[in-house]
């Protein structure tokens, strides 16, 4: 079972070093504690906009109403002539019948007295047959026969279904129980702690160093730091809002947006050593100036790393940018000019060139990316506009 909870133990860590690190140093003598789970906050739904109103339209002219035309009088009807009746011819009177002898009144035959029924015994109690009814008797109703089939819907049950019915069962463990709901308890998730010592404060130094960051500048963010909370127990999320907070107040000063000129295309060089994020860089800044209306091409010319020029596809997929790519070990100048001429002939806003990393002491790659700036001066004298070094 080790095995097996190592393995998921890898697979649920950070892939980010710094992340890493900074588990490392607080797990390293941090004590566990179990805090109160920050409750989810469900997402305010945004306010509809109100309909605009319908404009009114403009009232039609009614017109004028024509005039009656005046009633003619109708000619009087001539009563038609009725033909005067013939008189009927007088007919013999009919001879007299002699009278017909009295004959006596028939009567009907006595019919005998049903005799009674005799039940069995035990048998249920019949119900006798209505006899005639007598002058004081009023006439029984007959009930209607059940009608199995009756016209028209059932009327429909409201049958209330409970709440939990398809409610999936992690969300009902995630709930507290009966008595954790009477009683007002949270929550509870365990939060590794450790004291910030002068131990600790190294360690970071060491890891922000590691992470390309100056030396003067990681001691001054670990200074800003431990002021005013040496002493104080810190857990990893806590550390990585300080350290992201004393990062931005360092850059804000000397952080400017990156200006666009008239003149089209306008051609950014990004440049810097391997794994500093030039292509990430690219990808993120060419999807924001795409979402600002602007037209960008891309240019992969980094054609030593492996699979440098995929991953700047998939940047440029994301978006929605073309990207112009080239041989692996192809000559990078050869394409950045392909570039210029296609960003020229389209009229694009920026043309975005990514060059492979390099060191400063390699003077056969500095030379080849003097090369690249030779070439796109060709196009361009001013080129390129804007440079970054990532």
């Amino acid at each position: 079972m080790s095995f097996f909870s190592k393995l998921k133990a890898r697979l649920t860590r950070s892939s980010s070093k710094l992340e890493e690190g900074l588990e490392a140093i607080v797990e390293d003598g941090g004590v566990s504690e179990e805090v109160d789970a920050a409750p989810e906050t469900p997402a305010e739904p945004e306010p509809e906009p109100a309909p605009e109103p319908a404009p009114i339209p403009a009232p039609t002219p009614v017109p004028a109403p024509e005039p009656e035309p005046t009633p003619t009088p109708e000619p009087t009807p001539v009563p038609p002539s009725t033909p005067e009746e013939e008189p009927e011819p007088d007919l013999p009177p009919e001879p007299d019948r002699p009278p017909e002898p009295d004959l006596p009144p028939e009567t009907p035959p006595e019919t005998p007295p049903d005799a009674p029924l005799e039940l069995p015994a035990g048998a249920p109690d019949e119900i006798a047959p209505p006899g005639p009814a007598g002058p004081d008797t009023a006439p029984t109703e007959m009930p209607q026969p059940f009608d199995p089939m009756p016209d028209g819907t059932p009327p429909e049950l409201d049958i209330g279904l409970d709440a939990s019915v398809g409610v999936p069962e992690a969300e009902f463990s995630q709930r507290p129980g009966f008595f954790g709901r009477i009683l007002g308890r949270k929550e509870k998730k365990t939060v590794v702690r450790r004291v910030l010592d002068d131990d600790m404060l190294e360690s970071l130094e060491e890891l922000m160093i590691a992470s390309d960051m100056g030396v003067d500048t990681a001691l001054r963010v670990t200074a800003n730091i431990a002021e005013g909370r040496l002493g104080k127990r810190l857990s990893v999320e806590e550390i990585k809002d300080l350290l992201a907070r004393e990062i931005a107040r360092i850059m804000d000063p000397v952080a400017k947006p990156m200006p666009l000129y008239a003149k089209k295309p306008q051609v950014v060089l990004v440049v810097g050593v391997n794994g500093s994020g030039k292509t990430t860089t690219i990808g993120k800044l060419a999807s924001q100036f795409r979402g600002a209306g602007k037209s960008v091409i891309i240019a992969a010319g980094d054609t030593f790393r492996a699979a440098a020029v995929e991953q700047l596809q998939v940047w440029g997929e994301r978006a929605g940018v073309p990207v112009m790519t080239a041989p692996e070990g192809s000559d990078p100048a050869s394409l950045a000019f392909d570039a210029m001429t296609r960003a020229e002939a389209e009229g694009a806003d920026l043309l975005m060139i990514d060059t492979a990393g390099r060191l400063q002491n390699r003077a056969d790659l500095m030379e080849e990316l003097a090369k690249i700036v030779r070439v796109i001066r060709k196009k361009d004298p001013d080129a390129p506009h804007n440079t970054l070094l990532v």
